[in-house]
């Protein structure tokens, strides 16, 4: 059976009352009463209601982080660092994985409100909005990180400079002589999307190259769904000598197509992904891509997120663009 206070209070010989407060680190109990208490409490197994005391203090020490997918290794990364971050305050993390689908995402904020936490980290899918207007209806502390919505000012985001990033990506490939350069974009409906392109097109432009709107294919952002359509692309014969990915996932899906056609990177097409998932995690193929700071950006939402729940952002609203950086490796 579980253990109780009671049946700690009867093993030390202290009162009910006195073993919670010791416990809980209250100041008006002497350190050796603590110290005897916390002993046996360990010894018997004891194991706190934290959801009891959410319920009496109003405070749950819990964040939830809805992540668009987990297989993908810069969500896995973002949610590691974030946990450091929400460790140093005192608070413990849960993760919810939405396969970038709106329904699971809705689904995500209700039952992360229903747990009682304090707030949550959110990387939208974008395809619809509507459990974010409720969380502003709520009051519910949250953060959007990764994407971002024009046409509200009034939540705080942390976003990548996603056209420089474009543009680096391309403008790379183009010095290395790839001017039939496809972009492996996700949808045009994920506003990362929209600005890596737009840094795609300026680095076409300022190098005098037409841009093809044919060397623009949307692709699954999801992890295990770009190999085939990259086979497509090479079984339809289109010309190209460059790859910029919208991710290094992505990029790296793309490889094993290039190199199952007989195409050898970079010697016939250069590849450059996003997201610098190698800064943390050893690949055998060293992949140039863009670097996004994702220990900066995990840290910086706890920040902003604790502001928020602790009513320390004086009415003001954090918007918040990273640099971007181009990491050079030999695949390109």
């Amino acid at each position: 059976m579980k253990i109780t206070l009671k049946d700690i209070a009867e093993k030390t010989g202290y009162s009910i009352n006195t073993v919670s407060r010791a416990l809980k680190d209250k100041d008006d109990i002497a350190e050796e009463t603590k110290k005897i208490i916390k002993q046996a409490a360990k010894e018997m197994g004891y194991i706190p209601n934290s959801i009891a005391s959410g319920l009496r203090s109003g405070v749950s020490k819990t964040i939830a982080v809805v992540l668009s997918d987990v297989s993908n290794p810069y969500f896995s990364i973002m949610a590691k660092h974030i946990e450091i971050a929400a460790r140093k305050y005192g608070y413990t993390i849960f993760v919810i994985n939405t396969d970038e689908r709106y329904d699971l995402e809705e689904r995500a904020v209700y039952t992360a409100m229903s747990k009682g936490v304090d707030g949550i980290i959110l990387f939208p899918t974008q395809k619809k909005y509507e459990d974010i207007d409720f969380l502003k209806k709520s009051n519910m502390p949250f953060v959007i990180v990764g994407r971002h919505f024009e046409e509200w000012n009034d939540m705080d985001y942390l976003i990548s400079d996603d056209a420089k990033g474009g543009y680096l990506a391309t403008e790379h490939l183009i010095k290395k002589g790839k001017r039939r350069i496809i972009f492996l974009n996700g949808p045009e409906y994920v506003s990362p999307a929209l600005e890596r392109e737009e840094g795609y097109r300026r680095a076409l432009a300022d190098n005098d190259i037409e841009f093809d709107p044919k060397l623009v294919k949307r692709v699954s952002i999801l992890a295990g769904r770009s190999y085939s359509a990259m086979k497509k692309i090479i079984e339809q014969g289109i010309d190209f000598s460059g790859i910029f990915a919208f991710s290094d996932v992505i990029a790296w899906e793309a490889i094993y197509a290039l190199e199952d056609a007989g195409l050898k990177v970079p010697d016939d097409v250069g590849v450059v992904g996003y997201d610098n998932i190698q800064s943390q995690l050893f690949f055998p193929w060293p992949l140039t891509t863009i670097n996004i700071s994702k220990r900066k950006m995990a840290h910086k939402a706890v920040d902003i997120l604790m502001k928020r729940i602790n009513g320390q952002n004086n009415g003001k609203y954090y918007h918040e663009v990273f640099d971007t950086k181009l990491i050079v490796r030999k695949s390109c």
